[in-house]
């Protein structure tokens, strides 16, 4: 008893010790914050734009994020919401008299690439102000932001990559049967892709199809806005990347491509004679992550009305997940809150997601029908809203969306392991069962289904598919007939989901929230960001007493790079539970 009791007072005085000391650190950063005030931004000032963090929808903008965000030395996270919020700002600033972009590597989507291009060519056209582009190297994705610039340089001897798109999926159909593992795959639709590397060793008719079209959207978004930047004909940036002319500095100035190749003192200098700024002096900056608190010239009147944007981003999960899944209840009861809320005239429902858990799907598809019962609702899509994502994004009166998103992919499917021949023939296991019922053992990898078993999984799939379809057709105004032609598991681009009636236009957030104003007859409104952040101090004795994983998954991140999103994946579908709705695979466009 002795013994116990002193490793508890041990134990009860550690933890005072730690909180103590979190305390101390939080104080001295309110201090420190608290004491700089906001930022100045001098007469005749650049906006210095890196873009180098990973761009989501929103992020948490509290002075304290950095203590939890798993490196202090950078900005590891920027978001959508504040980046379109600080480039509208900028175009009334009278001290900001352009903008320069210096680029690298961009983390972020085409769709939320493709609503920075535009904020910045909006900047432009309405302020009259420039805005210069720079980079050591550009990839595809950066040189499709930069083209929104008046100018574009690079460096001498810098890269410059632009040789089209591809999709490369893996096949493990022959791995399995060499280790004696057979997938047993129940779905409903020809479209539904991520069956085929379980089934087949090279891509199905229907599914190359949907890949072309998809991919062949996005790439012709692409060239279109270069070519309409730039000059160049589409057939022309087409030859370019076909040849991959690039690859030499010198035909890259022939082409039009860019303006110059200088270096980035001879940078500095063009834009001190843009400014009338003398060469021995230094230019006034600002970078985008710090003008973020600088306050805003403009002064709108108070609106005690308000627009909800409501931010769903990740995989559709059951239960209260926090921010980086969209759990169930959580974004439930923010959608429920802005439905209860008087004060709230609009909702606008901001989905980034490949779907995830049918069940936790429904729930939020519940809600915001009841939502959309009452105030108008309008459905903002990101990168993705598709299946799961798409599941929730039915009810919306309005669904905007960008020509590069990807959407659709209405439809089901399982996957059961039989594992018998590896562990019988292989490693020489063998198992024995005692059950109570005749189906106990439906979902035991030790056995293969028999034909009632299947027959059951596919009347699961089947009733879950239609489900799907009707919700769908309810929310579209269309017939289950019309649904079900464009769905099967079928993946769309933007900007042929319009065509089928998926969408109902183009947009981002912020003319998703310009068109909920117009719905609700606001001219004056606030805006009223949900689900709530929770503060620096409840998400690290989360972390204390192991209750997220945010910390260690910004670490892996960081760690892992551009592998991060394999593990996450394995991750996530070691936690599925029930009949899902999910993206059948991970598009990244480099």
């Amino acid at each position: 008893m002795k013994n116990f009791l002193s490793s508890l007072l041990a134990t009860i005085t550690g933890i005072l010790i730690m909180t103590i000391l979190v305390i101390l650190i939080l104080a001295g950063i309110v201090a420190v914050s608290t004491s700089k005030g906001a930022p100045e931004v001098k007469e005749n000032s650049l906006l210095v734009a890196r873009f180098n963090a990973r761009i989501i929808d929103r992020t948490n903008e509290d002075p304290f994020a950095q203590l939890y965000s798993g490196n202090f030395a950078h900005d590891k996270i920027m978001g959508l919401n504040q980046i379109l919020k600080d480039l509208d700002k900028a175009e009334n600033d009278d001290n900001i008299k352009g903008i320069f972009l210096n680029l690298g590597g961009l983390s972020a989507g085409i769709a939320t690439l493709g609503e920075i291009r535009e904020a910045l060519l909006d900047f432009k056209k309405n302020s009259g102000k420039f805005i210069y582009a720079y980079a050591d190297a550009y990839t595809q994705k950066s040189y499709y932001l930069a083209t929104a610039a008046d100018s574009i340089f690079m460096t001498p001897e810098g890269m410059f990559l632009f040789n089209g798109m591809r999709a490369e999926v893996m096949f493990y159909k022959k791995a399995l049967g060499k280790i004696g593992v057979d997938m047993q795959v129940i779905r409903h639709g020809s479209y539904k892709g991520a069956v085929e590397p379980f089934l087949r060793d090279d891509l199905s008719k229907e599914n190359r199809e949907q890949i072309e079209d998809y991919m062949g959207a996005i790439w012709g978004k692409i060239v279109n806005d270069i070519s309409v930047s730039r000059g160049i004909a589409v057939d022309e940036l087409n030859r370019i990347a076909d040849d991959l002319v690039t690859i030499d500095p010198d035909q890259l100035l022939e082409t039009g491509m860019i303006d110059g190749l200088i270096y980035y003192e001879e940078m500095l200098t063009l834009m001190k004679k843009k400014l009338g700024v003398e060469e021995e002096e230094d230019l006034n900056a600002i970078r985008l992550t710090k003008y973020k608190d600088v306050p805003s010239s403009e002064k709108k009147a108070y609106s005690k009305d308000k627009i909800a944007v409501i931010y769903a981003m990740g995989t559709v999960v059951d239960g209260n997940a926090g921010e980086g899944y969209i759990g169930s209840e959580r974004i439930a009861k923010a959608i429920r809150k802005a439905r209860r809320d008087k004060s709230v005239k609009a909702i606008v429902f901001r989905i980034n997601s490949g779907g995830g858990s049918g069940s936790a799907a429904d729930v939020i598809h519940h809600e915001l029908m009841l939502a959309a019962s009452q105030k108008p609702v309008v459905a903002s899509m990101g990168d993705v809203a598709a299946s799961g994502g798409y599941y929730i994004a039915a009810p919306a009166d309005t669904i905007l969306a960008g020509p590069g998103t990807i959407t659709g992919s209405i439809g089901v499917f399982g996957l059961f392991p039989n594992m018998q021949e590896l562990m019988n023939d292989k490693l020489g296991i063998t198992t024995d069962v005692v059950k109570t019922n005749t189906h106990a053992d439906i979902f035991t990898a030790m056995d293969p289904l028999d034909p009632g078993e299947r027959m059951i999984m596919q009347k699961m799939v089947d009733n879950f598919y239609q489900r799907f379809v009707t919700i769908v057709s309810e929310g579209r105004g269309m017939s289950y007939g019309e649904v079900d032609a464009i769905a099967g598991g079928r993946v769309w681009s933007g900007s042929d989901a319009l065509e089928v009636g998926l969408i109902d236009m183009y947009g981002g957030l912020e003319k998703s929230i310009d068109v909920a104003a117009k719905m609700a007859g606001l001219e004056n409104y606030r805006i009223r960001s949900l689900p709530k952040l929770e503060d620096p101090m409840t998400v690290i004795m989360k972390q204390l007493t192991g209750e997220t994983l945010l910390r260690s998954d910004r670490f892996l991140r960081s760690e892992l790079g551009d592998q991060y999103i394999h593990y996450k994946k394995i991750r996530d579908i070691s936690k599925m539970q029930g009949i899902q709705a999910i993206l059948p695979y991970e598009i990244e466009v480099r």
